[in-house]
């Protein structure tokens, strides 16, 4: 029997992975990943919580999935040089580029217990580097760990940044504190004080990225 807009009582229309990912990936890349729940994406697929348990086990499940589509889509192997220091410096700058703008990836990654196992070629690269250029496997994990937590948290606080700041033109409160600071209790950061927050604005990532490589390796 139909009800009065026509539609049929009953089960919710069929649904696929496809459909379910799509809507989960709209979601996460307008309103971020903690808006996602298997309750608000059954509501915007049109379905129910139990019926998306048929295609994905659960939240994790589906970030997984996520994870993989973006990196398949995402990812480029790039050309690594010969020298294992550049090698790990190129394998590390292209995952930061691939994630540049997709702080929700970011984000789950840092979790560090999701990945993409299409990923795991580029942390070969950088353990493989390091392990050419004398450490043991064991601090080549090591080594790994230590640039990843400075490229994942240099994409975190650049994007928080720039969404805190998007739409607002007002001087930050950093900006009005370091404008007034005193130069005889801190002379250093008084001294560069009026633009601290341009000189942190500026892309350095490559330079750090090195030199952690260099520290790392001695």
């Amino acid at each position: 029997m139909a009800t009065p807009t026509g539609q049929r009582r009953g089960r919710p229309p069929r649904i696929s992975r496809a459909e379910i990912l799509a809507v989960a990936r709209r979601i996460v890349d307008e309103e971020g990943v903690d808006r996602l729940t298997m309750r608000r994406l059954a509501k915007d697929v049109g379905s129910t919580p139990m019926a998306l348990y048929h295609h994905v086990r659960d939240k994790d499940e589906l970030l997984v999935l996520l994870l993989d589509e973006y990196a398949a889509r995402a990812l480029r192997r790039p050309e690594l040089p010969a020298d294992p220091r550049e090698r790990v410096v190129a394998a590390a700058a292209a995952i930061r580029e691939a994630l540049a703008g997709q702080e929700w990836v970011a984000q789950v990654l840092t979790a560090d217990d999701l990945m993409a196992r299409s990923a795991l070629w580029f942390t070969e690269q950088i353990v493989d580097g390091l392990v050419e250029c004398g450490l043991t496997p064991e601090r080549a994990v090591h080594g790994y760990r230590a640039i990843w937590y400075y490229t994942a948290g240099e994409l975190l606080v650049r994007a928080a940044s720039a969404r805190r700041r998007a739409g607002d033109d007002r001087a930050t409160y950093r900006e009005r504190v370091f404008a007034d600071l005193d130069p005889e209790e801190l002379p250093r950061l008084a001294a560069v004080g009026d633009r601290w927050a341009r000189l942190t604005a500026e892309d350095t990532y490559l330079d750090g990225l090195r030199a952690l490589v260099d520290g790392l390796v001695g």
